[in-house]
């Protein structure tokens, strides 16, 4: 009975291991936009200019998605998760100490690799480890962590950014490192296994296809609003920003826990179509008033929509990508679609940056609200399949 104990203790130990670093690795999205107004000014950019800094983690954790599961089979799933840890804290203190843009932009780079190579193996240690009902309410733990590191970024950055925008970027080091030796203790060592196969199968099913569009659209659109919210609003001191960008995280941190259950009941099909009119009429209601004050009336309601939208269709796109796949091919199914949420900020962000400079807010929202409609779209013809979603084991 006490070594029963002792091994529960030992598994929940490393699920909030695993836990805390994806909760770092989505702190890590959140945290620039308070500080992008402090560092165009420290760097004698313009704020849309300073997006490279978020695009740049976007890119690295997108080219890495791939290949990660490759190098996770040739190199053991715990020492390629500990030495990502490693190079992530040494990126943070170079991201913190760094007075070249360039510097800091290709820190974000290494950081998005390192975060490609954790977290899709943080997800199958959990998976190995627990069985039965203990995996879901351990994936639910997982995924739950991932939903607040954007709420604690957002907050986190309006602290740090008022005192020196540094901060910001040098805050993770200590907690990475912090997080590599108890994964020192707790994360079992796995024996070399082949690589999870991608074949034009994978890359040709349409669920899956018709799910990773749908993610990067309604990922690159939020951002990109995000974005475009932030420039308009550089004006507030970074703690008054990150309080106004609330409203675009927290919702979902209440939701998480619920979305398999929302899924059972209503299907993947409808809540993905009901997330996607959701962001379209937040962008839809943007362009219509492209104004961002007064706050109450003008941008709350587009954040509160925009995230209504990740409330209702999150978790539903994460189960629909891999709803058709057989079970022996999710693993290299996964990380397609986790490319293609990561490619919507890729492209977004430079495109919102690039309007916001030479046609304004309005340009950038028709961008915006363009790309919500056709992923409506895309959204509705899927209400014709009849698959409920079932969360895979």
């Amino acid at each position: 009975m006490r070594d029963g104990v002792t091994r529960d203790r030992k598994a929940w130990a490393l699920l909030f291991v695993l836990s805390g670093n994806m909760l770092l690795d989505a702190l890590e999205v959140a945290v620039v936009l308070p500080a992008l107004t402090p560092l165009s000014a420290g760097f004698g950019i313009t704020t849309p200019a300073a997006q490279w800094v978020m695009s740049g983690f976007a890119l690295g954790f997108a080219l890495l998605l791939v290949p990660g599961p490759h190098l996770a089979a040739r190199l053991g799933r715990k020492r390629l998760y500990l030495g990502a840890m490693l190079l992530f804290a040494a990126a943070s203190v170079v991201a913190g100490l760094t007075d070249s843009f360039g510097v800091l932009v290709a820190t974000r780079v290494v950081k998005g690799f390192c975060a490609a190579l954790t977290a899709p193996a943080g997800l199958a240690i959990i998976v190995s480890v627990f069985d039965g009902a203990a995996r879901r309410r351990a994936v639910s733990v997982y995924s739950l962590f991932g939903a607040a590191g954007f709420t604690a970024g957002l907050l986190l950055s309006g602290v740090l950014s008022a005192a020196d925008w540094h901060w910001t970027f040098l805050f993770p080091a200590p907690v990475a490192l912090v997080l590599f030796a108890a994964g020192l203790r707790v994360i079992p060592r796995s024996p070399a296994e082949p690589p999870p196969p991608l074949d034009a199968a994978v890359l040709r099913d349409g669920s899956l296809l018709r799910a990773g569009f749908g993610a990067a659209v309604l990922n690159g659109t939020y951002i990109g609003l995000l974005l475009l919210v932030t420039t308009q609003l550089a004006h507030l001191p970074p703690w008054q920003l990150a309080l106004a960008l609330l409203p675009a995280s927290l919702p979902l941190v209440l939701a998480a826990p619920h979305g398999a259950r929302l899924v059972r009941r209503f299907g993947t099909a409808g809540l993905i179509a009901a997330g996607a009119l959701c962001c379209l009429a937040g962008n839809a209601l943007y362009l219509a008033r492209p104004a961002a004050e007064p706050y109450p009336t003008a941008v709350l309601p587009v954040l509160l929509l925009v995230e209504a939208g990740f409330v209702l269709s999150f978790v539903a796109l994460n189960l629909q990508a891999t709803a058709t796949v057989p079970a022996e091919r999710r693993g290299a199914a996964v990380p397609v679609y986790q490319t293609f949420v990561q490619l919507g900020s890729v492209v977004s962000l430079p495109l919102v940056a690039l309007l916001l400079t030479t046609g304004g807010p309005r340009a950038a929202t028709v961008l915006l609200t363009s790309a919500a409609a056709v992923g409506a779209a895309v959204a509705l013809t899927g209400l014709r399949t009849t698959t409920t979603g079932k969360v895979p084991s």
